[in-house]
Order: C-alpha cells, then structure tokens, then sequence
C-alpha cells in the first residue's frame, strides 16, 4: 500500500510554468512506474508522464519538449515540471504507482487542478 499527495496545481497564463509534485507515504524505490495522468471535462483520462524506476521515461506527444517527469526516490516524490502551457492542458492531474511504465497502476492520488488561461 502507498498514499500518494499531489500538489502545485493552480491558475497560470498560457506559456508559463508550473511544477507538480507526488509525495508518496512510503519509499519509492520499490516501485517500478511513477506517472501522471490528467483528465480534462468531457474527456477521457490519459497518460501525460511516466518514468521508470531506473530513469526510463515516455511523454504523451502533446507534452514532448514542453514537460518534465522526475523521480527523487530518497525523497519519495515525483515531479512534473511543466514549462509552456497550453489552455488545452487544463485537467485534474493525478498521481499514480504501478509496476508497469505507461499502465496505470493501483495506487492513486487525490488529483490536483491545473487551469491555464489564454
């Protein structure tokens, strides 16, 4: 079993920046996959980020060259910096742990709000 906690969600204008972070309740190392998922109104959830306990990572192409997943497996906490953001990335972001990179796993935060204006 693991808790996840997601913060540093808010309002930003198009093209700046914010940095998610996942605290986990547990050590991380463990785990294989770490990654973020986002669902937006009307749509479906899908994947945004994801990385591999050794480092291995995959972005979905909307974020590629715009978003960063990071580990810090001593801290337990995963990171997503998100640099030139788009109103189309307005969504409820969450936090989820699992043993295979890019599928979703068990484990799931309480999501947090990210709202970009235009």
């Amino acid at each position: 079993q693991v808790q996840l906690v997601e913060s540093g969600g808010g309002l930003v204008q198009a093209g700046g920046s914010l940095r998610l972070s996942c605290a986990a309740s547990r050590n991380i190392f463990g785990i294989n996959a770490m990654g973020w998922y986002r669902q937006a109104p009307g749509k479906q959830r899908e994947l945004v980020a994801a990385i591999a306990r050794v480092g291995s990572a995959r972005y979905h192409d909307s974020v590629k060259g715009r978003f960063t997943i990071s580990r810090d497996n001593a801290k337990n906490t995963v990171y997503l910096q998100m640099n030139s953001l788009k109103p189309e990335d307005t969504a409820v972001y969450y936090c989820n742990a699992g043993p295979i990179l890019g599928r979703e796993g068990n484990y799931w935060g309480q999501g947090t709000q990210v709202t970009v204006s235009s």
